[in-house]
């Protein structure tokens, strides 16, 4: 395990831990160096969105967690946000959580003439994706992802 890793699946835990505490859903934790700084970023959901107070709240119970535990040995920045609208679906708990969810994606190569579909995302294991597309189940290949996230309406 790297220490990119290590680091993220420490910060999960911990993550983990207040979201159920607080009634949110953990959804991500990554560790990222950016312009020569690191950032520990955890990414929270909930019903109806996130709001800065649930960032805050999370923030303020994290912080001392992390520091008690000393794991990150670089000086960071923790950041606490919701995952975006736009964000991709990447690890297996992404598409876990995911899971009966209207979902948008794009292939590098079209199947069935179509490059992008929209459906629900019915299952995923280490290589593929299920998704319902007008009532007929399709699997594709996770290699021939070029990008899928959960589908938003404006």
């Amino acid at each position: 395990m790297s220490k990119k890793e290590a680091v993220e699946q420490k910060a999960w835990e911990l993550l983990e831990g207040i979201t159920k505490e607080l009634s949110l859903v953990p959804v991500d934790a990554e560790y990222v160096k950016e312009g020569g700084e690191y950032f520990l970023r955890c990414y929270i959901d909930k019903d109806g969105g996130v709001m800065i107070d649930d960032c805050e709240a999370v923030s303020r119970r994290l912080d001392p967690l992390l520091d008690e535990a000393d794991f990150i040995e670089d000086a960071y920045t923790l950041e606490v946000s919701s995952p975006g609208l736009g964000r991709q679906l990447k690890r297996p708990r992404d598409f876990a959580y995911a899971s009966g969810r209207e979902v948008e994606l794009s292939l590098f190569r079209a199947v069935d003439g179509r490059k992008a579909y929209t459906g629900t995302l019915t299952a995923s294991d280490d290589k593929t994706v299920a998704v319902l597309i007008d009532g007929e189940e399709k699997t594709f290949s996770k290699k021939d992802l070029a990008m899928i996230r959960l589908k938003f309406d404006f």
